[in-house]
């Protein structure tokens, strides 16, 4: 199946012209939200030059993975561009189904200057400079691969550089296939043409002509062979195959062949991209300063790379900063300016491959606008007077002026900057301050002026006196008035009071009274209105509070509730009750506070301990203080917390819960069965549960009841670890049943029950012990070694067990016995040599007993022997003799070892080792020299520490005798070669190594040769010839059915020549004898071997 093309870029790289020396980086960003494996990307240069067999120091490349945003960033560097860095590149990714890729070219300013350090050869330097100078010259099309098919291999290079090739290896490849083809083919009536172009989306044909209509055909691109499908169609018509691309992409572009047996014919197909243009241009835009602009552009194609460029300079992600943002979305391209400001007036230029677009962009200074102006004003004395006006721009600063002179702010001058508003206060009117007062913006030609106007008044005060009342709507009602405010927010309560003169007010909260000073809490007083003001509402702040108006003609007085409502407090003591597979139980307490408002119900987040992001689980008010989260992964552990609502919001969340995991309990355990009774316990066994889960075991709790009963009682307090539990404490001959469940975080697994209930009643079983194998024969141990014996028995009730030693009751305190249920261990912490002998081990129920006997064999290492002396001396020969040591170390002496000493050098040697006569005879002695002797017994154990030292010495004498022999006459042993054994007819089985033998005798020694049907036999490993003191073998390894026929062995020297042979049959391998067929060969072979004469050849 093919790879489809497919959007996988988030960033592709732009072309760039890179200045020579310096580095250059090229950045390629793939979303792998949509794949499913890790995306592949290659590098590559021209057509198939993979760069990343270039990396070094030259060319370095770097990958990156943003998990969050599950963006693969690629990165390729240049370092120290040279000449031989221009050209075209490509960038492929590829993700099982799915690929893409890009182009981009690379420029390099400043070449030809001569550098040593340009890099590779690259001809396409001098190409374009060539190029360059012939721009007005008529262009005639050259086909190169002829003039390269005619050229002598010597001229490649020029040609090359003549023609632009870079890619001097690829060249060389192509010409050779080329040339391959140039051949007479037998299977091809037509090739593929060289190469073939075709458009991107558009489809093209591949076709050749074949010889024979029924020849089987492969196509193959990059060497891998194409699979039938919608985008490659195989048609065959007659003696024509054709192969059809459909919407072709650049991952089509490649080299393909025709394959048929063994011949091939090959081309290459060049996709070009249709060039991009621009169907919607830009417009020019006309803002002010700190508007956000947006330059929009639509081209041709989806996906297509543009550049923005600004009065020439080059706009781009790396080099605009935070002040340019870059939009794709389809065809349209946007270049987004946040806040434009007259530094971004100019001409904006968008590029293609295939067009332009320019646009104008002119900014101009925002103007100021007026909201609301400052107002004449005409006060009296001692009133506060307030110039207060608007402006458009927040950030704009001014100067107040009164009759043109800057007015400074004092204790009762007042000047504000809040937002859009300015404003000037005067407290205390005096008629100094009447005049002219003007609002001037900083940077503006522009000002706001008003009049303030001193009016003043001569009123004649006749006092009036009315009583005091306070206006509330349920102030004579004697019911309470409730104030309800929401904490954090301020309360401000208006109360009308009037009367004649003015009454005084006094708030109060029990009792004390509430001041008029600033403060969180305090009383506002205007003339006919008190106000009570609480900024920040707090729960301490709740409470009866009480107003008091007074003045000479009366008093009235008010109370009041405030009322502090608020969110809830957290829940609390958040817990997990129980969990199962995939779920959890969820408990919690109701907050200690609900606000002042009744709780509505809770919302519920939950996270993994190993992440930071909760999760809502319910988006709906949940009124219950239990839940249960579902779709939670087995084996993972999870953190709870709650939140509470009521009227007036929502709280802040719970503490989280103690990390839980959702784990199903485990199956029930299985074979569940009863492995002992006696009278007041019951052992069982069990094996572990079929499914355990993510949860493990944490152990097995055991139940029990009696038949006909549903009462159970736990019998252990504690889990168990183990598979198997004795009950204890049970009744006697009561048939008791029982179950086991098997435990873990989740809980209680099913539980396992006995088929049938089981009387609780000892079973009386004979005593049996059974000895280890290797106990059955005597254990031979040597001195100082541990002995530690483990035998087992068998017997109920628990049967009495006795040790003995050679039919003694055992009293030996250093030899240690133990005793269980079920064995007796026998164990001696150091074995001595009286710790030999045979034990026996006797269990006993009543009248029944049994009983084995296991021989122990405690050996040492020998003494030394005794007596050692010379017995007699002659020539270069003495003998010794001696007598066995008088401690054979507990067993057999198996020999002795007999060492010499010149008694010149004191050096001791060796002559003899595990001899096992008491006598011996050393040979090989010097003349003149005095020999001493010893000799070391030898057991299992080894040597004797001590040798016995010969009493006596060995002095080989001098003589003066010589002895001259009569002169031999030497025999005539020469004779003519003559088999003494000849060779046997054989018949043997294919697939087994044989061999022939026969035997010569000759001198001067013959000359061998081995024939296979009158034929030489030499050099053939199947055959290995040897010749051992005149037996001559010829061994055939693992002989076939071809290696049966007539074998010859010739002899030859000068004086004759013999010859033996045989016939070597071999046959096919029989099939294999049943058991009844071999055993009565072997009766066959035993009564023969009875016979006289009888010989078995092995």
């Amino acid at each position: 199946q093919m790879s489809e093309m497919s959007s996988l870029f988030v960033v592709k790289p732009e072309s760039v012209t890179a200045t020579k020396g310096k580095d250059i980086t090229f950045v390629a960003k793939v979303d792998s939200s949509t794949l499913t494996r890790k995306p592949v990307m290659k590098w590559l240069k021209g057509k198939w030059l993979d760069l990343s067999s270039k990396a070094g120091k030259h060319l370095q490349f770097k990958e990156s993975y943003d998990r969050n945003t599950k963006v693969y960033t690629y990165q390729m560097s240049i370092i120290k561009v040279v000449d031989g860095d221009a050209g075209g590149y490509r960038c492929e990714v590829a993700a099982k189904d799915k690929c893409d890729s890009c182009t981009f070219e690379v420029s390099v300013q400043g070449r030809g200057d001569g550098d040593e350090d340009a890099g590779e050869l690259d001809f396409s330097v001098l190409l374009k400079k060539r190029k360059e100078k012939k721009l007005g010259e008529p262009k005639e099309e050259v086909d190169v691969w002829e003039i390269l098919k005619a050229a002598k291999p010597c001229d490649y290079e020029k040609i090359a550089f003549q023609y632009g090739i870079t890619d001097l290896r690829g060249m060389l490849k192509m010409l050779k296939k080329m040339k391959a083809e140039s051949k007479k083919s037998d299977a091809f009536l037509t090739k593929l043409d060289s190469a073939y172009s075709v458009d991107k989306g558009k489809k093209i044909q591949l076709s050749v002509e074949v010889a024979d209509p029924t020849a089987e055909i492969k196509w193959l691109k990059n060497g891998q062979e194409i699979k039938p499908s919608a985008k490659y169609v195989f048609e065959s018509v007659g003696n024509k195959r054709t192969l059809t691309i459909n919407k072709c992409n650049l991952s089509d572009d490649a080299a393909y062949e025709c394959v048929i047996g063994e011949e091939r014919c090959f081309t290459e197909v060049f996709v070009k991209e249709p060039p991009v243009t621009i169907t919607k241009l830009l417009d020019d835009v006309h803002t002010v300063v700190g508007e956000k602009v947006e330059f929009e552009v639509e081209v041709s194609e989806e996906g297509a790379s543009v550049k923005w460029m600004k009065d020439g300079v080059e706009l781009n992600r790396d080099t605009a900063g935070s002040k340019y943002r870059f939009k794709k979305d389809g065809k349209k391209h946007v270049l987004i300016i946040t806040e434009a400001t007259k530094e971004d007036m100019g001409t904006y230029h968008v590029f293609t491959n295939g067009g332009e677009s320019k646009a104008e962009l002119e900014v101009e200074e925002k103007e100021l606008e007026v909201l609301q102006s400052i107002a004449d004003l005409t006060l009296k004395a001692a009133e506060q007077a307030v110039f207060k006006c608007e402006v458009s721009d927040e950030n704009v600063t001014g100067k107040w002026l009164k009759d043109g002179v800057e007015v400074q702010p004092s204790d009762r001058i007042k000047i504000a900057h809040i937002g859009r508003i300015h404003k000037l206060t005067i407290d205390d009117v005096k008629p100094s301050d009447a005049g002219d007062y003007t609002f001037v913006p900083d940077g503006y030609a522009l000002s706001l002026s008003a009049k303030l106007n001193f009016l003043e008044i001569k009123i004649e005060y006749v006092p009036r006196q009315d009583p005091p009342k306070i206006h509330l709507d349920a102030s004579g009602s004697g019911n309470k008035n409730v104030i309800t405010v929401v904490a954090g927010n301020k309360l401000r309560f208006n109360v009308e009071v009037s009367g004649e003169p003015a009454p005084a007010v006094c708030w109060m909260r029990g009792d004390q009274a509430v001041s008029e000073a600033e403060g969180r809490v305090r009383v506002e007083t205007r003339k006919t209105v008190s106000s009570f003001v609480i900024e920040g509402a707090e729960r301490g702040d709740e409470g009866p509070y009480a107003i008091t108006v007074a003045n000479p003609a009366g008093e009235d007085k008010a109370e009041l509730f405030v009322k502090i409502v608020d969110v809830p407090d957290p829940p609390e003591n958040v817990k997990c009750t129980s969990v199962s597979e995939d779920s959890a139980f969820i408990a919690w307490e109701p907050p200690s506070f609900d606000g002042g408002v009744p709780v509505k119900g809770y919302l519920m987040e939950r996270k993994k301990v190993t992440s930071s992001r909760w999760t809502r689980l319910n988006f709906d008010v949940y009124e219950s203080t239990t839940y249960e989260a579902r779709k939670m992964i087995e084996g993972v552990f999870y953190e709870m917390r709650v939140f509470a609502v009521n009227g007036i919001g929502i709280s802040q969340p719970s503490g989280s819960s103690k990390p839980f995991m959702p784990i199903a309990p485990t199956s029930e355990p299985t074979r569940l069965a009863v492995e002992d009774v006696t009278d007041s316990t019951c052992a069982l066994k069990w094996r572990p549960p079929e499914k355990i889960g993510a949860g493990a075991i944490d152990g097995y709790i055991i139940e029990y009841c009696t038949e006909g009963s549903d009462q159970w009682l736990q019998a252990n307090e504690e889990p168990v670890g183990n598979n198997q539990y004795r009950v204890k404490g049970l009744p006697v001959g009561e048939k008791m049943l029982f179950r086991v469940f098997a435990v873990n975080v989740a809980g209680r697994s099913p539980p396992a029950t006995l088929s049938q209930a089981v009387t609780i009643r000892e079973i009386v079983e004979n005593p049996k012990i059974r000895v280890p194998r290797n106990l059955r024969s005597k254990l031979i141990t040597t001195v100082g070694e541990k002995v530690n014996l483990v035998i087992p028995f068998q017997g109920k009730p628990r049967p009495m067990v006795t040790w003995f030693k050679d039919g003694a009751l055992l009293e030996d305190r250093s030899v240690g016995t133990r005793t269980s249920e079920v064995d007796s261990i026998l164990f001696i912490r150091s074995a001595e040599r009286r710790h030999s002998g045979t034990y026996t081990l006797s269990v006993q129920i009543d009248n029944m007993a049994d009983s084995a006997d296991i021989n122990i064999q405690v050996v040492d290492k020998p003494g030394p022997p005794v007596s050692v002396h010379v017995t007699d001396v002659w020539g270069f020969n003495a003998a010794l003799d001696w007598k066995p040591p008088k401690d054979d170390g507990n067993c057999e002496i198996m020999g002795y070892t007999i060492q010499k000493c010149d008694l010149k050098t004191k050096e001791w040697f060796t002559v003899c080792e595990h001899h096992r006569r008491p006598s011996c005879t050393v040979s090989d002695l010097v003349m003149g020299n005095e020999y001493s002797f010893r000799v070391f017994s030898e057991n299992i154990c080894g040597l004797s520490d001590d040798p016995g030292n010969s009493k006596n010495t060995a002095v080989i004498g001098k003589t003066g005798l010589i002895y001259q022999p009569k002169a031999y006459k030497e025999k005539d042993m020469s004779r003519s070669p003559k088999f003494t054994a000849p060779l046997v007819d054989r018949s043997v089985i294919a697939g087994y190594t044989t061999a022939i033998s026969c035997a010569v005798r000759g001198n001067p020694k013959p000359k061998i040769m081995w024939m296979k049907n009158n034929m030489t036999i030499e050099g053939d490993p199947k055959f290995l010839m040897q010749n051992h003191q005149g037996v001559l073998t010829l061994n055939i390894r693992k002989a076939s059915l071809f290696d049966g026929g007539r074998y010859s062995c010739r002899a030859v020297n000068e004086l004759g020549a013999d010859e033996v042979e045989c016939r070597l049959e071999v046959r096919g391998a029989d099939p294999p004898l049943t058991y009844l067929e071999v055993q009565q060969r072997l009766r066959s072979l035993r009564l023969a071997s009875k016979q006289p004469g009888f010989a078995l050849i092995r």
